[in-house]
Parts: structure tokens; sequence; C-alpha cells
């Protein structure tokens, strides 16, 4: 039984964690509204507060007519907002500039291709100070894929 429900989950994720350009992604073959509520709750899981969500896929299919363009890019995006008053302080005490990376987002998106995986990540963060929000990020992520 526990080697089917591991062969389970392994055949959801269609490739590992993939570290490019900065961001962090995992591919998965699951519905996007089941993903949705994956990531939900793995940032609610880690005793954080969603501040926001930014439904950039349904935004850009509204817009999409008045700007001409006939693209469609995703089935649907959205973006997760959020923060950890521990770990903001501390890496605000380490450099007062990472400010600017405050609030933290998580992103799932499936592309508008036929077939497409949902695709869950973060931008990880190339300031050495910011390691425990990327691995905030990573665990979030991690824990809404299965990709532990």
């Amino acid at each position: 039984m526990q080697k089917l429900i591991g062969s389970a989950i392994a055949a959801m994720i269609l490739a590992g964690p993939v570290v490019a350009d900065g961001f962090f992604t995992v591919d998965i073959d699951a519905e996007f509204q089941d993903v949705v509520m994956d990531v939900e709750d793995a940032i609610t899981n880690q005793g954080l507060v969603i501040d926001s969500i930014s439904y950039v896929g349904q935004m850009l299919a509204r817009t999409g007519p008045d700007l001409d363009a006939d693209v469609e890019l995703f089935k649907d995006a959205q973006i997760f907002s959020f923060c950890s008053a521990t770990l903001s302080r501390e890496v605000m005490e380490a450099k007062l500039r990472n400010l600017q990376f405050c609030p933290y987002n998580v992103y799932v998106y499936q592309s508008a291709e036929e077939g497409a995986p949902v695709v869950v990540g973060y931008r990880e963060f190339n300031e050495p100070t910011m390691r425990p929000v990327n691995y905030l990020l990573q665990q979030i992520v991690a824990a809404a894929t299965g990709s532990h």
C-alpha cells in the first residue's frame, strides 16, 4: 500500500524542483484549483497569513481585448503574498534593505497550452541574508506539491 501511495505521488510530480534564472519551480500534474488550495494550506500551516492574492491570469484575460492582444497566456495564474514577522525581523536586522523583498510571494500558474502542468514556485533571493526566507518559500512549495 505504501509503495502504491509513493508511486501515485511520484506520478503527480512531473519534474523535481528546478532552480533556473533565480526561480524555484515545481511542475505538477493536478487540477489548478486543487493546487491553489494546497498552496493556501501550505502557507497557513506555517502560521502565516495571506495578505493578498493577485489574480494575474484573470486580469490578463480581461484586459487582453483592450490591448488588442489575442494570445492566451494562462489557463489561470495567481500570486500569493504574505509575510513572516519572525523571518522579516531576522533578515532586516541583518540588512535593512531586505525590506524591499517583503512581502514574499508564491505563484501558481498553468499555461494555456493543452496538457500543460500546473507550476508552483517563487523567486529565489540572491542575497545571502535572505537564505532563511528562501528556505521558508521552498518548504511551502514542497508542502503544496508533495515534493518533500
